[in-house]
């Protein structure tokens, strides 16, 4: 808040004027007519001199009135959050001629967090769906708070409430200093703004307010809401029966006219009810009270408000499940207008905002292929290029791009069609003779068409040296009556029967001379000899076959490095935990707090939090960071020398799986290390509840994280993390190299290995696809993504072939 007080002070001493006496700021929600819209009375505005649009916006009012009381509210918000939560999201680098990434990350920390778990209180499609109703409701927008590791990756993203995040601008020019987060406890936390991702449908003048369909259905709900709570208090406090019978009330006491009257009850219960009247002497009348309903005119106003409503936030009502009154064709043209006005734009709007944590040259885009309704305009463009293609507009190839599929590129598809023979008409010269067209080009250079005008006994390709060849094959008649030969025809025909018996000429003879001679192979000239050599060393650059796998050697390096990294990490802790327990702040309260005299009221009964004590959250993020750069050295050199034999090099594709398998051997690593720590905490717990001292707490922090336990579990989580980095790199770099490279699963051949691992034994499959084990499918030794019961100790490897079984180079 402080960072409002100075703003005007500060525009002064930046004109150069004096400055201005700060003006108390009020706020209120101004319901002119039922309009959800903020009023700022002091005038106090943010850095550029605009309004605070967004300060005076009451969310729980919104929320309460709004969306818990308005039907059509709810709905609308409900419709567009569902699609939002329901989609899954994808993160890809380049696309292809049809829209597709050119490479995918599924298992970015950004997607486990979208589309798994973004918190420990909600899963991803929860937290989009929460995140989506704020934009919509907030004219403030929605404010994500984002938790990274020491290595800098995102473990957790969190909404904060709207209404108690205060954006302050920065006095020096830049937009934003920090934000002010209003705890329940009262107490003002500044997040710096590279921690809080703030997304909002932006203000056209105030970059710090959003704009919500609310502002401008605000008297549509409020009206929608009044209208409904009025006709519910009329139906509960209406008097008003069915029929009144009117009888003479000479006759009648006051008593009896009391109990008449309160025949008039009120209620809906009592709707309809008869009622008998006093109405003077000798007379009788009845009143149909029911034939004159009030003049509210109450449904013509809730339509009203419905359609105003749904306007404002662009969700036809079909959309909302009631599709009465509209054909098929309308509710589906309905859906359509939605998704691409409405829908996409907000799942746009979303995205973008995540990009920037993806990674340079990345895309955050949801995946849309599920939704039938946007195969309507790809449809309707492959109806219109076919309808061009039979009309002879466009080929084959110019068709398949407009319906999304690859060209063939040959004469005929590339030829237009005429019709109605379908003659082609080829667009390129030398495309003619393929299609057989002798066409020659006419004196202006063009190609002659099929369906040209042809004039009786001419061929289609017309031209004087197309009628001379014709007139010489006889295929056109030369003379009067059009049954003789033409003159080039009849002068071959004569100096044909002039010639003498044909005898084989001087060529001839030699050709016959030199076949009768040749009684063996020529030597090799400078040009074969070049080729066979070339040939040669093709072969000796790519072996038919190659084979690979990790050794003994690689794995138990790997395992000392991994196990020498967490062996330091742990003896860290030691001190950590250790100061933690001697500490005044975890001692505070508690019997392990030592008295500074009599007036000390420090102390306490209560347990110490070894929770805080320990902090086994925090220690996972260690271990994480502590692992990536050991466990992506030794990646790097497995794949390095799998390229090596494999004759390739370590290329993208490659480099993105071993990233891949390097956090999640990490990752996992961390996981089980937590379970180790949690056990801590409970040994502590069990400790101080036996009435040890201060020095035993310390002794048994010291006991598990340097003993023989910590030991024997370094152990487990180095062995596991380095087999599944080793052959997740290897795996990863012959999946990138070919896919017609096999591997072959090996065991050690000893009592320890399991039967799952036994009967794999000698199984050959290609790379990319994985061995079915107890139902589950294995990627390779050690996955960290199979069950811990086929991985943890696991000691097999994977034997690469470039070519199959039983083949020799």
């Amino acid at each position: 808040m402080a960072g409002r007080r100075f703003l005007p002070a500060l525009r002064s001493l930046f004109s150069g004027a004096a400055p201005e006496p700060v003006a108390t700021e009020t706020k209120s929600i101004a319901w002119s007519g039922g309009a959800y819209t903020s009023t700022m009375y002091a005038g106090t505005g943010n850095i550029w001199g605009t309004e605070g649009r967004a300060d005076g916006w009451d969310m729980d009012r919104v929320v309460t009135e709004g969306y818990e009381r308005v039907v059509w509210v709810f709905k609308a918000i409900d419709t567009i959050g569902k699609h939002a939560s329901r989609l899954p999201l994808e993160l890809g680098r380049g696309l292809t001629e049809e829209g597709e990434f050119e490479e995918t990350f599924p298992d970015h920390p950004l997607l486990r967090l979208l589309n798994g778990q973004a918190n420990p209180l909600e899963t991803g499609p929860m937290f989009r769906k929460r995140l989506s109703a704020q934009i919509l409701l907030s004219k403030r927008g929605a404010f994500v708070e984002k938790t990274r590791s020491r290595a800098g990756t995102l473990t957790r993203i969190d909404l904060l409430p709207p209404d108690r995040v205060l954006p302050i601008p920065d006095p020096k020019g830049d937009y934003l200093s920090h934000f002010e987060l209003t705890t329940r406890e009262g107490v003002i936390r500044e997040l710096p703004p590279e921690r809080v991702l703030w997304i909002r449908d932006p203000h056209p003048t105030d970059p710090f307010s959003g704009i919500t369909p609310l502002e401008a259905a605000g008297i549509s709900v409020d009206l929608d809401h009044l209208s409904r709570l009025y006709n519910v208090t009329f139906i509960k406090n209406d008097a008003r029966p069915g029929g009144v019978i009117a009888v003479d009330s000479t006759s009648l006491n006051s008593q009896e006219m009391d109990r008449l009257e309160s025949r008039f009850l009120p209620g809906s219960e009592f709707a309809g009810h008869m009622s008998v009247i006093a109405a003077g002497p000798g007379g009788m009348s009845y009143v149909d009270t029911a034939a004159k309903p009030r003049d509210m005119n109450y449904e013509h106003a809730s339509a009203n408000a419905k359609l105003e409503i749904l306007a404002a936030f662009g969700v036809p009502e079909s959309v909302t499940g009631n599709a009465s009154g509209r054909t098929f064709d309308n509710a589906e043209q309905e859906e359509l207008g939605f998704w691409l006005h409405t829908e996409l734009g907000h799942l746009e709007l979303i995205a973008n905002a995540f990009e920037k944590d993806a990674g340079e040259d990345m895309r955050l885009r949801y995946d849309t292929s599920t939704v039938e309704v946007l195969e309507l305009p790809r449809r309707k463009r492959r109806a219109e290029a076919r309808e061009e293609w039979n009309a002879g507009l466009i080929s084959v190839d110019e068709y398949r791009k407009l319906a999304g599929f690859s060209p063939y590129a040959n004469p005929h598809t590339r030829a237009l069609w005429i019709s109605p023979q379908k003659a082609p008409v080829p667009l390129v010269p030398g495309d003619a003779a393929a299609l057989g067209i002798a066409g020659v080009p006419e004196q202006g250079g063009g190609m002659p068409g099929p369906n040209a005008p042809q004039e009786p006994g001419q061929t289609p390709a017309d031209g004087a040296a197309a009628q001379a060849v014709a007139e010489a094959r006889g295929e056109v008649g030369g003379g009067v009556d059009g049954t003789s030969q033409g003159a080039a025809a009849a002068a071959v025909d004569e100096a044909r029967a002039a010639m003498p018996d044909p005898q084989p000429g001087a060529a001839a003879a030699a050709v016959d001379e030199a076949r009768a001679g040749l009684t063996a192979i020529p030597d090799e000239g400078p040009a074969a000899a070049a080729v066979d050599e070339a040939r040669r060393m093709e072969i000796k650059a790519l072996p038919l076959v190659t084979e690979f796998s990790v050794s003994d050697a690689d794995f138990d390096q790997a395992h000392a490095a991994a196990a020498t990294a967490l062996t330091a990490l742990l003896a860290r802790q030691e001190g950590v935990i250790a100061a933690r327990l001697r500490s005044p702040k975890a001692r505070k309260g508690t019997r392990f707090w030592l008295d500074d005299g009599p007036s000390d009221t420090r102390g306490g009964d209560s347990p110490m939090d070894m929770g805080k004590v320990v902090g086994a959250e925090k220690w996972q993020d260690e271990v994480i960071t502590t692992l990536v750069p050991v466990l992506t050295r030794l990646a790097t050199a497995t794949a390095e020398s799998a390229a090596g034999a494999f004759g390739s090099t370590v290329t993208g594709g490659a480099s993105a799986g071993i990233g891949a398998a390097v956090l999640t051997a990490a990752t996992v690593a961390a996981d089980t290390m937590r379970s180790f720590h949690r056990a801590l905490e409970v040994a502590l717990d069990e400790a101080q509840r036996t009435g040890v001292g201060l020095d035993e707490l310390i002794s048994t922090v010291a006991e598990m994280l340097q003993g023989k336990e910590s030991t024997h579990v370094i152990g487990t989580i180095a062995e596991s993390a380095a087999t599944a980095t080793v052959n997740g790199a290897a795996d990863a770099v012959a999946a990138a190299t070919s896919p017609d490279i096999e591997r072959t699963w090996q065991t050690r051949r000893d009592d320890r290995v399991r039967p799952a691992h036994a009967a794999a034994e000698g199984t050959t499959l290609p790379v990319k696809q994985p061995f079915e084990m107890e139902g589950w499918p294995v990627r390779f030794p050690g996955d960290p993504l199979a069950p811990r019961s086929l991985t943890v100790n696991c000691r097999c490897r994977l034997r690469y072939r470039t070519a199959p079984e039983g083949e020799t180079p």
